[in-house]
Order: C-alpha cells, then structure tokens, then sequence
C-alpha cells in the first residue's frame, strides 16, 4: 500500500508505520542523548500511544531505565485501511524498547472499563509484581462508565455565554471569525465524566486494593491553564470544568496514597500540537503564533523536552511547587514577555500575514508529523506493508 495523507478537519484518517517509527525513534534518541536520572523503574502510563503520554513512557524508559506497561485504545491495520498512529507509534516503542534490552508491554482497550483495569492488574502482577509511578494521560471523547454503563461524550464549547475569536484554518491559511455557543449543563457534566479524575481515581484505588503499588508509588495528571486568549474556550470552557476536576482530584489521591508513603502531582503542560489539541478552537493559532515568538526566543520545547524536564528536573528532583502544589513545566511559555508579545500578534494576525507573523508551517508539519508524515528519510512513495504487531 502506498499511504499518503488524508486529513479531514483535525484530523488525519491515514497513518505511516514508517514515519511513526521515525518520530518515535527521533524522541528516543534525544532522550538517549541527555544524562540518565534517577528515576522510576517500574511504571504503568495510561493513555501511552501519543503525545504527553507517548512521550511519558519514552522519557521514563530510556532516560531512567524503567520498565513499562503502556494502556491504550488504537486501531490495528485491516484490509485496505491504514493502523491508527497510536498504534504505529506503540510499535515502534516496543521495537526500540527491545533493541535496547528494556521491558515494554502494553494492553490495547478501553482505559475506562473494569475488564482492562482488571487485564493490567494481572500483568503487573506476573511481570513487575507492583508499579513506581502512574502516569494518567487519557484523552479521549467518549466514556462509558464501567459501573452505570451510562455513555458520557465531552464537547468544547464556553460556558455562559457564546464566544467569539479568532480562528485559522491550517490546511488554507484563512483567518476568520468563529462564534461556539455555551454549553449546556448536560454538556459539562457529561465533559467532566469523560475527561474529569473519575477514572483516574478509579484506576489509582483498584491498582491500591490489588496490591500493586509500591510504597513510595507516585502518580502524575496533566493539565493545562494557557493565556487570557485562550481561557474562555479552555480553562473557562467545559474542558476547562474537567481539568479542575482532575486538579480536584490529585488532592484526593494525594491524601489517599500517604498511607503507602506515595503523593499524586499535578503538571501543567505547554501548549503543543497534538491530536487533542487541533480539535480545540483558537489553539491551533495560538500554538502558531506561541511557536514562532518561543523559538525566537530560543525557550521553545516539544513533548518529549516536555516530559523528560518534568521527570528529571523536577518529580524526580524534588523541585518547587506553585502555590496549588503544581510542577509548572509551563513556565516557559507563561513567561511575561512571551505572553505579551503573542497577545500583540494575536491581534495583527490575519488570512494576509499569517505567514509572516505566525509559525503556521512549523504546525502544518507537527500535524501531519502525529500522523507520520513529512519525515527526511522516509520515502513516502514506497509500497510498504500497512501491518505492524506490537
């Protein structure tokens, strides 16, 4: 099959097994390029097939030498269709993982559900008897609660009011106006179920009643706060609502693993191009803009920078806290002078300028990049096997 990409919207229907691999391998030479930490050893990432929590899963293995257990959701090849790239990228983790002599493993289905609860619990048990860290980095837009069997799907939309901003379309290049209505309480509630600490606490106690963390376990979420920009359709927003939750719940896990000598953290992350990302109106334009004044600056990082940072320099390290007990790994871009000149690009930035006022290139290619594509080296002519096992 020769794939190419079909994008529709935000996002991409195709996927490249080679150019997955090439990005994967690209994160994992980085890492290997940076010294090693003392760090955790035997860690469980749910969610562990792209993005923040891809990255996750890289930094702790080849930068501490951890063995890990990835959870996930992702399609495999079949017939005429391409795999998913969380799938392709999972595969070439597992390869590189092996070439280097570390474990990997990882459970494909739904995060959400008992059964792989219950799937994972066995596989820590026969492989790595109790876990150190567990990373909670599940995007998803559906849930079905394990309990009720209720379906819960999220939305992005403001709430109290419709709100109106600036928006691009990255494949064209137009910058126009875009009005979301407000969301309803049904909406919210439903946001909070699917993206909310519900499962994440879920997670943390069935893997405590099990026996399978270790004394001095600790756990992650991620989170993300960004500028005024962005604030009514993010942080004030329903997804906003969920990640409140989320921050709520860090307290409630925290107090709950003291009896096992853990602490569950918190880590505001920077704003990047990732598959949840691109769904979100505004952000596309301003990780665009927030791109080219970070680079300018030389302080701009991607997700693995990100998340080795966050392990090796600070959960690891013992490093400060904000004021709510966060690691603030967003601190470079929240820095005042890279805030105030976004927000004067923000608004000079038009269909006209966008080139030239925005990084909207260096989006295109980190879109089409979560998808495989547009790597030196791979030749995207080649007829290649669309199949890849884990």
């Amino acid at each position: 099959m020769i794939i190419q990409p079909k994008v529709r919207g935000f996002i991409c229907t195709t996927a490249h097994p080679d150019g997955c691999a090439r990005a994967v391998q690209d994160q994992v030479d980085w890492v290997q390029r940076q010294t090693p930490f003392d760090g955790p050893k035997k860690v469980l990432v749910v969610g562990a097939s792209t993005g923040y929590g891809l990255a996750s899963r890289i930094a702790t293995c080849f930068g501490a030498r951890a063995a890990t257990l990835g959870v996930f959701f992702e399609r495999p090849a079949a017939r005429s269709r391409t795999a998913s790239a969380g799938w392709y990228n999972s595969a070439a983790f597992h390869q590189a993982a092996r070439n280097a002599g570390h474990y990997a493993r990882s459970i494909n289905g739904d995060a959400f559900s008992d059964a792989i609860k219950a799937e994972t619990i066995a596989a820590i048990r026969e492989d790595l008897q109790a876990v150190d860290l567990v990373v909670y980095s599940l995007a998803s837009p559906r849930r079905t609660h394990p309990r009720t069997g209720e379906s819960f799907s999220s939305v992005l939309k403001p709430i109290g009011g419709t709100y109106t901003n600036k928006t691009v379309n990255v494949q064209s290049g137009e910058v126009s106006a875009i009005a979301i209505d407000p969301a309803s309480e049904e909406e919210t509630a439903h946001t909070i179920a699917v993206m909310g600490g519900e499962d994440w606490q879920m997670w943390i106690e069935a893997l405590a009643e099990a026996g399978v963390l270790a004394d001095g376990v600790r756990t992650v979420a991620y989170t993300y706060i960004g500028p005024e920009i962005t604030h009514a359709v993010y942080r004030d927003g329903t997804i906003g609502q969920a990640k409140a939750h989320l921050e709520k719940t860090a307290q409630t896990l925290d107090a709950y693993l003291q009896a096992r000598s853990g602490r569950a953290h918190i880590s505001v992350n920077k704003a990047m191009v990732t598959q949840s990302s691109a769904a979100i109106p505004v952000l596309p334009l301003y990780i665009s803009l927030l791109y080219k004044v970070m680079k300018e600056k030389g302080c701009h990082e991607n997700c693995i920078e990100q998340m080795h940072r966050l392990f090796a320099d600070c959960l690891y390290a013992e490093a400060s806290t904000d004021d709510a007990g966060y690691f603030r790994i967003d601190d470079r871009e929240m820095r005042e002078d890279v805030q105030r000149e976004v927000a004067a690009l923000w608004e000079r930035v038009d269909t006209d300028n966008l080139e030239s006022l925005s990084d909207i290139e260096s989006y295109r290619t980190e879109f089409l990049g979560l998808f495989g594509f547009g790597f030196a080296g791979v030749d995207y002519g080649l007829d290649v096997d669309p199949d890849r096992g884990l």
